[in-house]
C-alpha cells in the first residue's frame, strides 16, 4: 500500500461518522460515533502511514494526528 496522504474522520449527512481517503468519495468504514471513528481512523492512519484529519460536526478540522507522515517532525 502506498505511503503518503490523508484519512478523515468526518460527520454523515445521514447520521453517524465516517472514515474516508483524502479525495475519497466513499467511506472507508461508518461509525455510530465520532468516538469509534476517531479509533478506527487513527488505525487506518498508522497501517497506511497517512495524516489524520478529525474534523467537528461543521465540518472543520479540529485535530491532526501524523502517522509517519509529518510534514513537521519534532528535532530531537
Amino acid at each position: 500500500m502506498a505511503k503518503g496522504g490523508t484519512h478523515h474522520v468526518v460527520p454523515n449527512p445521514s447520521g453517524g461518522w465516517d472514515v474516508k481517503r483524502g479525495g475519497g468519495q466513499k467511506a472507508s468504514s461508518h461509525h455510530d460515533t465520532k468516538r469509534e471513528a476517531t479509533a478506527a481512523g487513527r488505525e487506518v492512519s498508522r497501517n497506511q502511514g497517512t495524516e489524520l484529519k478529525i474534523h467537528n460536526q461543521d465540518g472543520k478540522i479540529s485535530q491532526s494526528d501524523s502517522h509517519g507522515n509529518d510534514p513537521h517532525p519534532p528535532k530531537g
